[in-house]
């Protein structure tokens, strides 16, 4: 793929569906007027996790709501660009619903990519670096066949609303910590990305999940942050020779 035609866009936590259905709808119809001006150029989208609030595919029932980006997302699909969607801490049951209808390419954890020469790593960005382990010790549960199996049992009435309830609660108390940088020492995905390096070399180290806009060097890399959809309507843009941070307005 050549420079002239690799646009390659980049964007995460969307968490459609709250505050409220009003918001939400707004937000909603900002994310669409993005993809529909990005539609002009794009090869490839990446949205990395956190797209819903909360979302879970019962077998013959999905989340009501979000016609306008999931009929966006599958005219720009038919129209032969590529999407792909990360699972994050609050959408990580997507079971098979969205890959047929939207025919997007599910990614559960991290994965590298190639593109022009340079290299990346991409992932949603929660559970990863030392620390958190109680969040990692609930996603190893969350993340359970024989545990999505029984809450697939529960009628969607009571599942839906206690998992709106438990996100609303899980935001209140962390949205203000995963909106600043804490400090190189305290940040678990800047450490990540420093063992990573150790490893193996990557041009760009791309997130979401801190609802923060972030572009920081390490050696010859980058490690980035994408922000959110909910205050700053960010997104990352790679033209086949570098990558961007911007901001929709």
């Amino acid at each position: 793929m050549s420079p002239g035609n690799t646009h390659i866009y980049f964007a995460s936590d969307f968490h459609l569906g709250v505050p409220d259905y009003g918001s939400s709808l707004a937000r909603e119809k900002k994310i669409v007027a993005w993809l529909d001006h990005i539609s002009i150029n794009a090869s490839e989208v990446y949205l990395m996790g956190d797209l819903f609030d909360f979302w879970f595919e019962h077998r013959y029932t999905a989340p009501k709501g979000f016609v306008r980006l999931l009929g966006k997302l599958a005219q720009m699909s038919d129209n032969g660009i590529k999407i792909h969607l990360f699972t994050g801490n609050h959408d990580m049951w997507m079971f098979g619903y969205l890959q047929q209808e939207i025919n997007a390419e599910i990614h559960y954890g991290p994965v590298t990519k190639e593109y022009n020469g340079k290299k990346f790593y991409l992932a949603h960005g929660d559970g990863l670096g030392p620390g958190d382990y109680s969040y990692k010790f609930i996603k190893k549960i969350f993340s359970n066949p024989f545990f999505q199996w029984l809450y697939a049992r529960v009628h969607p009435n009571f599942a839906f609303g206690l998992a709106n309830y438990l996100s609303r609660q899980s935001r209140k108390s962390n949205y203000e910590a995963d909106a600043k940088y804490l400090g190189d020492d305290k940040e678990w995905l800047f450490q990540y990305c420093v063992e990573l390096l150790k490893k193996e070399h990557y041009d760009y180290m791309v997130f979401g999940h801190r609802h923060m806009v972030l572009d920081k060097k390490i050696g010859n890399s980058r490690y980035i942050n994408l922000g959110d959809w909910i205050k700053d309507f960010s997104y990352g843009y790679f033209n086949g020779t570098d990558f961007e941070l911007k901001a929709w307005k």
